[in-house]
């Protein structure tokens, strides 16, 4: 009889690197763009550098944590050992919403692919069985999905070096310095979720750590490699869209105003080549590999999430049931397919993003107040992996993410209070049928 008590153990630090990637690559493919209609070349450039330095000091932060305590639950369990159950669980469904809210989103712009080169298909319908797709092979078994994972991120990071070796030749200094603050210093902060869309769902490698070989090792690798690739990609696909004909011609579908365009590269390659050019529906191609990899990569981190909120029974308790068969928290990745699919026939998606954001805001907040705790109160405890120059890493994290849910708030308040009930309903469930028990 298979043991079915807990998730199989297989990934490597380069199956780590290859979901940490995959997580994350549909940013670099769409949705950014449109911040540049808020803040402009600088005020965009200066909100991405920002969210940066928030990102590349919040996973170092964040991997010490899950070297700490590799269980799947991510955030969950980090602040619950550090701040509580309530806390915790505010936590833990924060990092729901974040997971289960991107892939709606990357759902919509998949089928928005497949409608360009199968009109008849309608967007929402191939959406919908792309959900269907990949919660199967999820259930699967992580291996296979993993090795998915790796493939299709190879593919959409070489198809970004790839287009930035042909549109870099072509870069011209004026083009970035042209209109670049058209709504004075506010638009950067208007920019900011845009900037965040460029790294959203990196966290997820933790989710992972029960089913890594070595995650006492292996996690804290995995969030290394993963955020130097990312940055990298961030700074090249930023200055090489941008720097073919100004901002405006890869936020507009006309190139000047009026309707904006999801498909900033696509806009970028055919100013260079056309339209028609073998290279320009090469990248059209390789984009969808792109979504796919973001996609794939988050139904699995949410599927995690989930999965142990449920065995813990913070939430009903057959989500956290593991697969007979396939050792894989099936039930969980069932749910999340339900809800993300009820999401998406909303087809609210840039409000369905905002709503992610303010999810992953809340996780990093919470996580890096949790860092700072455990050290204090568990100086003790066995970190395999310790955050360079702390405190100044998980503070300088804590500092940005803070400013940046501020700004959202302002400039997004109908869908803040929307997130906010959607955390405070959740929550008065959850003591309710706890006081039940």
């Amino acid at each position: 009889m298979a043991k079915t008590d807990g998730l199989k153990k297989t990934l490597s630090p380069f199956m780590l690197w290859g979901l940490g990637v995959g997580y994350v690559i549909s940013g670099m493919y769409f949705g950014w763009n449109l911040g540049l209609e808020k803040g402009g070349t600088l005020g965009m450039a200066l909100a991405t550098v920002a969210i940066m330095i928030m990102y590349v000091t919040f996973s170092f932060s964040y991997a010490e944590l899950a070297c700490a305590i590799p269980k799947a639950g991510g955030v969950f369990d980090y602040a619950n050992k550090a701040l509580g159950k309530n806390l915790g669980f505010i936590a833990g469904i924060a990092q729901m919403v974040e997971f289960i809210f991107a892939p709606p989103a990357i759902a919509f712009a998949i089928g928005a692919y497949f409608n360009a080169f199968f009109p008849q298909v309608p967007i929402l319908a191939s959406a919908i069985v792309i959900y269907f797709i990949f919660t199967a092979l999820n259930i699967y078994g992580i291996t296979a999905a993993a090795s998915f994972e790796m493939i299709v991120t190879i593919l959409a990071v070489g198809e970004l070096l790839l287009f930035s070796t042909i549109t870099l030749p072509k870069f011209r200094l004026e083009h970035i310095t042209h209109n670049n603050l058209p709504n004075g210093w506010s638009g950067m902060f208007a920019a900011i979720p845009f900037a965040i869309w460029f790294f959203l769902g990196i966290e997820g490698i933790a989710n992972v750590a029960e089913e890594t070989k070595n995650p006492q090792k292996d996690i804290s690798k995995g969030f290394g490699w993963a955020i130097f690739t990312l940055v990298v990609l961030c700074g090249l696909v930023f200055i090489s869209t941008i720097g073919i004909a100004g901002w405006e011609a890869i936020v507009y579908k006309n190139g000047k105003s009026g309707e904006t365009s999801d498909s900033p590269l696509p806009l970028a390659l055919s100013i260079i080549t056309g339209d028609n050019h073998l290279m320009y529906h090469l990248l059209i191609t390789v984009g969808l590999f792109g979504l796919v990899a973001s996609f794939h990569g988050l139904v699995l981190a949410a599927g995690r999430s989930t999965y142990e909120m449920g065995k813990s029974k913070s939430i009903p308790s057959i989500l956290g049931k593991i697969s007979p068969k396939f050792q894989t928290p099936a039930n969980a990745l069932i749910g999340n397919m339900v809800i993300g699919i009820i999401a998406l026939l909303s087809g609210k998606t840039s409000e369905i993003i905002i709503i992610s954001v303010f999810g992953a805001l809340t996780l990093y907040i919470i996580s890096m107040i949790s860092v700072i705790v455990l050290r204090k109160t568990e100086p003790e405890m066995t970190r395999p992996f310790k955050v360079p120059i702390y405190p100044l890493f998980p503070i300088l994290a804590l500092i940005i993410a803070s400013i940046s849910l501020i700004a959202m708030l302002i400039y997004n308040l109908k869908l803040g209070l929307i997130y906010l009930g959607i955390i405070l309903g959740v929550f008065l469930l959850y003591k309710i049928f706890k006081k039940a028990d």
